[in-house]
């Protein structure tokens, strides 16, 4: 769906125009290509005194491919702080010193990074609270970037320096164009420590799993895994066979019609994977349906359908893939990863979105509840939580409506499926074994419960 509003204000007349009259630009954002650098350009890395981080991350920022700029434009790609060492609150200051003289020359589409200690794992309330305000302060600049530029705070428990690469590669990288203002924690790796043999590649060799792919977003999910490396097995209803087929063969992969609210549905899906596949890698729970109404006008069969796809059948499911079939082992390998599709609406909630809404929040529920028990057995669960993405359901929005839910957030855009797409496959990474139990609000900030 095109944004016509800012393909206005991209052109000279519509920028001036909207310059004048005070309205918002939004910026064409700069998005992932295949073969395209980690680093759009030069980044300044620093920490304050006693940071754990600082070095490794100049060491691993220098290791990562970068475009080379024509001309002789030096504004950083992106800024990089090390708070870690920062464990009173009067050391803030050392953010002001850092950021201060160098954001306002950040690139178009540039990235902030901060990166903290979990304030849970402080040695002191001082330091607890010092963390803590980096919170604050990143979803605040967020908030006043301008130019599509995003901010990002990375908690890394103490023992998981190594285990940082994937999800700082995330946040530097055009793959994180859609995200800003979120908090990631990296804790230590669940299952065997994976670090692909090629990072533009890093699902080679392993099997996925994605719902609710014959179209939309579950559709670009399935082409971004296959990208990435991935064997993508195909799964929608079967009244969308032929668009789900279509797709399969399209990545790569294979088609299965199977209705997710079937009682039977995790024993046929266990069965096409030890069949066709040997196993499973990553299951991708992202088929989901609405059925808005406001509640006093919402019949029992509307809210009985919204629960049953999107958050009953991901339970059902899952359990079944966590189970040992005949073969005496789960069909969900270690180092398995199972990322579910929420929604904003789970997190702030939605006028006529009653029976959506708790199902995302239940999802929500589902991935910090199993996170702990699946990460016994090598696999992290953990959700993205989509905010205004443009595509068929959301074009059929009232024009007002849409506008709002475009403009509100701190990019002053909507996103697109492919911007969903890529924090999937981010979580679905082998290298990213650090995160679990997490939702990502894939939103550009979105200025409602974010």
């Amino acid at each position: 769906m095109v944004d016509r509003y800012r393909k206005l204000t991209s052109s000279g007349p519509g920028a001036f125009l909207a310059k004048r009259l005070g309205l918002p630009r939004p910026e064409n954002l700069e998005r992932h290509r295949p073969g395209r650098p980690v680093l759009s350009g030069p980044v300044v890395v620093d920490g304050a005194d006693g940071g754990r981080l600082t070095e490794p991350l100049r060491e691993l920022v220098a290791s990562l491919p970068s475009a080379e700029r024509a001309g002789a434009d030096e504004s950083p790609a992106a800024l990089v702080f090390d708070a870690t060492g920062i464990n009173d609150s009067t050391r803030l200051r050392a953010l002001h010193a850092f950021f201060h003289p160098r954001v306002r020359s950040l690139a178009p589409c540039g990235r902030v990074v901060v990166v903290g200690t979990p304030p849970e794992l402080a040695r002191d309330a001082r330091e607890a609270a010092a963390q803590h305000a980096l919170e604050g302060f990143v979803r605040s600049v967020g908030k006043e970037l301008r130019r599509g530029a995003t901010a990002h705070l990375l908690l890394v428990a103490p023992g998981a320096e190594g285990a940082v690469e994937s999800t700082v590669r995330f946040a530097l990288s055009a793959r994180s164009a859609y995200v800003s203002g979120q908090v990631v924690r990296v804790a230590e790796p669940v299952g065997p420590a994976g670090v692909p043999a090629d990072w533009e590649r890093p699902l080679d060799g392993r099997v996925a799993v994605v719902t609710g792919a014959a179209r939309g977003i579950g559709e670009v999910v399935a082409e971004t895994l296959a990208r990435d490396g991935a064997t993508v097995v195909c799964l929608d209803v079967p009244g969308q066979a032929a668009e789900l087929r279509a797709v399969a063969e399209r990545v790569g992969g294979d088609a299965l019609p199977l209705d997710v609210t079937a009682a039977d549905a995790g024993d046929t899906l266990v069965a096409h994977l030890r069949e066709r596949h040997g196993g499973l890698d990553v299951m991708v729970h992202n088929a989901g349906i609405t059925r808005d109404k406001t509640l006093g006008r919402m019949d029992a069969d509307r809210w009985d359908a919204v629960l049953s796809v999107n958050l009953t059948a991901v339970e059902r499911v899952t359990e079944r893939l966590l189970a040992p079939d005949d073969s005496g082992e789960p069909v969900l390998r270690e180092g398995g990863r199972i990322v579910c599709t929420s929604s904003m609406s789970g997190i702030a909630g939605n006028v006529g979105q009653t029976n959506y809404a708790a199902s995302k929040a239940g999802l929500i529920g589902l991935v910090q509840a199993l996170a702990p028990t699946a990460a016994e057995r090598g696999i992290t669960v953990n959700a993205v939580a989509p905010g205004f993405i443009e595509t068929r359901m959301t074009a059929a929005i009232p024009l007002f409506v849409r506008e709002a839910g475009r403009r509100m957030n701190s990019l002053r855009q909507g996103g697109l499926p492919v911007d969903v797409a890529e924090a999937i496959a981010w979580f679905a990474s082998p290298g990213s074994g650090g995160v679990n139990g997490q939702v990502l609000r894939v939103c550009g900030q979105s200025l409602l419960g974010a």
